[in-house]
């Protein structure tokens, strides 16, 4: 059993809110739960669209699929996530380049199965902080190359073109990623509206500081409006119940 919580805000700076988060603790299709944080991009309001699309889409499938392994489920999923937007945004106007990020998390048992394309992120918090998800991104192609460190890339002014998204090609490479948790491990699944805004250190604080869930999910939101809110703000925190962590020993 797990116990989590979801949040997102539209911060101070957006006109609407373009980031969707989905998640559930109880089984969806042959996964034993399933967490979602989708970053939408488009002009107007696709990419509202775009994040909602892709999020049911994923949930659809995954419901529907006949598949064990998690990998090919969520693979599968994306696909055809990425498919439905692509041709939603060839038949609206409105819709046309529009495209989202998605980070996708899953426990089963000890195990966390990750996949993610674009810069929201997922994290693995307990003594330290370990970005597990590696953004598809201009600045992070930068910093692979040696061009740049991850201070500098921060404030970069091109931070916000990614290399990755649903939507932007008719065919999308997902990075899939499998951990095994450990005790006291917090996951945290999020849209860079939070890490643009908050260092990665005091994320790690305000996780391992105690209080409930929503208390802990609700300071790291707060956090990043009063540093800005430049975008949208999305949260989802993952916490092992007490009778999990003493199994994992």
């Amino acid at each position: 059993m797990l116990r989590s919580y979801a949040v997102t805000d539209i911060g101070h700076r957006r006109q609407i809110n373009q980031d969707f988060v989905y998640l559930s603790e109880t089984p969806v299709g042959n996964l034993p739960n399933i967490f979602i944080v989708a970053d939408g991009m488009g002009g107007h309001n696709a990419g509202e669209f775009a994040s909602r699309y892709a999020v049911e889409t994923i949930v659809g499938e995954v419901k529907a699929s006949f598949e064990k392994n998690p990998t090919i489920i969520l693979s599968k999923a994306i696909d055809k996530a990425n498919a439905f937007i692509r041709q939603k945004a060839g038949t609206d106007r409105a819709l046309m380049g529009m495209g989202t990020t998605i980070v996708i998390a899953t426990c089963i048992g000890k195990y966390l199965e990750v996949a993610n394309v674009g810069d929201s992120r997922l994290y693995l918090v307990n003594d330290s902080i370990e970005q597990v998800t590696i953004d598809h991104s201009l600045v992070e192609e930068m910093i692979q190359r040696g061009g740049i460190d991850r201070r500098s890339a921060r404030n970069h002014p091109d931070k916000n073109i990614i290399t990755r998204a649903l939507g932007a090609r008719n065919s999308i490479e997902a990075d899939f990623f499998n951990l095994e948790l450990e005790a006291g491990d917090i996951v945290l699944l999020c849209s860079d509206g939070l890490t643009n805004m908050v260092e990665d250190e005091m994320i790690r604080r305000i996780l391992k500081s105690g209080g409930s869930l929503r208390e802990r999910a609700e300071t790291l939101v707060q956090m990043a409006n009063d540093n800005g809110g430049k975008d949208n703000i999305s949260v989802i925190i993952i916490e092992p119940s007490a009778d999990e962590e003493r199994n994992y020993d």
